[in-house]
């Protein structure tokens, strides 16, 4: 097939996912769910970011953790985090999501906490580290993390957590970034899922968030074929994913990933895989 015949066809493959997943009644059971049980732009901003962070692991591990964390911090995350000290430090006391604990998730409380004391929203504190320049969301992102990390070691003698350090993983270091690109497609795309919030940031700047399920599938499009995934390997897909959808690359995320996450693919053969609308470019059958 040539590669533009291949990417038409690929197109309306991911038309008919787009279609069929990009429903707001069918966001459970991703994290992105606990981001609409609140109604304030403020709030929504709080949630997202946690929910993101945490989103690693089991998904029935992660939504019991995002439970756990949001009763904790009661009816208004945001004032949570504008009032956050002594009182609130203790009401996160024992919370622990895999290798994350309640010391993680405070310190990160308290960055936020001087961030909205100084600006109207974390998406204002963001763009203060964007390039007009930049090509991609990349260098944004890195900065973003950086400001935080250097706002934590200004204070704790120059040394950052580990667990700071994760919740804030910056992509200069080669991480893929999953979390923190899904954060920012949440915030920035608008449609039935995500929420738009963010005006401020093109959605072409994008960066795909690649975990398990996107990475299997993205092979099987024939976007990459590595087997570890690395931010260059992010930026692969997503440039792959702008030939066929320049303004927004990252139009397709969450419907591709429902394959992964609700019809079980694991990328082995089995006979519901002929149903499936990747069948005629998956190598597995």
């Amino acid at each position: 097939m040539e590669k533009a015949s291949k990417r038409t066809a690929i197109k309306n493959v991911l038309d008919k996912l787009y279609n069929k997943y990009n429903h707001r009644d069918l966001i459970k059971p991703d994290p992105l769910q606990f981001v609409y049980q609140y109604d304030k732009s403020s709030d929504r901003e709080i949630i997202a970011l946690l929910a993101a962070d945490l989103a690693y692991g089991r998904v029935e591990q992660i939504q019991k953790s995002l439970t756990n964390l949001f009763e904790r911090m009661g009816e208004s995350p945001y004032e949570f985090v504008r009032g956050f000290g002594k009182t609130e430090r203790k009401k996160l006391n024992g919370f622990k999501h895999r290798f994350t604990t309640d010391q993680d998730i405070s310190d990160l409380l308290m960055l936020l906490k001087k961030v909205l004391s100084q600006y109207t929203s974390i998406e204002e504190f963001f763009i203060q580290g964007c390039n007009p320049d930049d090509i991609n969301i990349i260098g944004s992102l890195s900065n973003f993390c950086k400001l935080l990390l250097n706002m934590y070691a200004a204070e704790h003698n120059g040394k950052t957590s580990r667990g700071l350090k994760y919740l804030l993983v910056n992509p200069a270091q080669g991480s893929a970034c999953k979390r923190l690109n899904l954060f920012l497609r949440w915030m920035v795309r608008d449609d039935d899922v995500d929420t738009g919030q963010w005006k401020s940031i093109d959605k072409a700047m994008l960066i795909v968030p690649i975990d398990v399920h996107m990475g299997r599938l993205c092979r099987i499009l024939g976007f990459y074929s590595r087997k570890v995934v690395s931010l260059s390997t992010a930026i692969k897909i997503t440039e792959c994913f702008a030939e066929i959808e320049p303004a927004d690359p990252v139009k397709y995320d969450f419907a591709l990933s429902r394959i992964g996450i609700v019809e079980n693919c694991n990328g082995r053969y089995r006979n519901a895989c002929r149903h499936c609308e990747l069948f005629p470019f998956c190598r597995q059958r």
